[in-house]
């Protein structure tokens, strides 16, 4: 497995990650926790180092699923976990409401390490960004936690520019997470030459659509009632029937690239913003496609053999620019929550 440095930090991790989520949360039932402990063992042995999940993911049973599975790599392994979130004071059982309060972060902090069976957590992202604590506030939070030996890195998940340069400011940022796809680019805009610019670290998630990229889904699939996707706009009916010639590029160059059309959507991915071969860098992009089966991780991770000729990497910005992705990718809800 190819390792790749997330920005100028220290932390070098596997060129694929893994997103945890879904074996918990999210999509559906949550999986067997025998089945996930095995799969995620299964994945440090095929190379991933690095490892994603949340406290709300669950809420909690994420964490623990992947503090008890990697126990036995201490030292061998990164993980990433979230905190900003709290319970809802209705009683609800619901998670929409934030808080990142330094008083809060370091009470989640301490709870997560319980739950993931760590001394330190390589990298605590805020989750969203939460409009009624200053970010100031938030980083310098992380940076006691960092100074304590709590933590090791400082990342943020979904956040605006402005936000990314006055939180580096105090407490160096190593990695921003935020979703970003074939059928999502617009972190290219801004984001992506922001990072560039300061020295951190991307680790992409949903980068295969939320599934939908895999062309294993149309607009005839039913999802679980507990399946996120149910409320998603780009994954209503007509929206999925629309998007389907996205999906159509991706079996074309797969096929000729004897490949899978996620392997495309991955390897398409990893081949973003590589640096040039007479410029001194490296490669900072770490998607992490989440699955709960052992075959796809290994077909995900078959993705990193996958590699573009310039004129290949062309051929898929001309035709996937003439793809108008239809639906929104969260419910209005949501979308009032990102890049703040």
């Amino acid at each position: 497995m190819q390792k790749r440095r997330l920005g100028n930090s220290n932390i070098e991790v596997s060129a694929l990650g893994l997103g945890c989520m879904g074996m918990s949360f999210g999509l559906g039932p949550a999986a067997d926790t025998k089945e996930m402990i095995s799969l995620i063992r299964s994945a440090v042995e095929k190379g991933i180092t690095f490892f994603d999940t949340a406290e709300v993911y669950g809420p909690f049973t994420n964490e623990e699923l992947v503090g008890e599975a990697l126990a036995p790599f201490k030292g061998k392994i990164a993980i990433a976990t979230k905190f900003g979130w709290k319970p809802n004071a209705d009683g609800s059982g619901r998670w929409n409401e934030l808080d990142s309060r330094p008083e809060h972060i370091k009470e989640v902090a301490e709870a997560s390490l319980r739950r993931l069976k760590v001394d330190t957590i390589d990298l605590f992202y805020q989750h969203r960004v939460d409009l009624n604590v200053p970010i100031e506030d938030v980083a310098g939070a992380v940076k006691d936690l960092i100074k304590a030996g709590k933590v090791k890195h400082f990342g943020l998940s979904e956040a605006g520019v402005k936000t990314i340069r006055r939180a580096h400011a105090v407490q160096p940022v190593t990695a921003v997470q935020s979703e970003y796809s074939l059928w999502w680019r617009q972190p290219e805009g801004e984001l992506l030459p922001t990072l560039e610019e300061l020295g951190i670290g991307f680790v992409p998630f949903s980068p295969l659509g939320k599934g939908f990229l895999t062309g294993t889904i149309n607009e005839n699939t039913k999802f679980d009632s507990n399946d996120f996707r149910n409320v998603v706009p780009r994954f209503a009916h007509d929206a999925r029937k629309a998007n389907q010639s996205m999906v159509d590029l991706l079996k074309n160059i797969a096929q000729r690239k004897k490949a899978t059309p996620a392997q495309v959507a991955l390897a398409w991915l990893l081949a973003q913003k590589l640096p040039k071969k007479n410029v001194s860098g490296q490669a900072w992009i770490v998607p992490i496609p989440g699955t709960t089966k052992l075959h796809r991780l290994e077909e995900n991770i078959g993705a990193v053999a996958v590699e573009f000729t310039t004129d290949e990497l062309n051929e898929i910005e001309n035709a996937s620019s003439q793809i108008k992705v239809q639906g929104e990718r969260y419910p209005e809800h949501l979308q009032n929550l990102v890049n703040r």
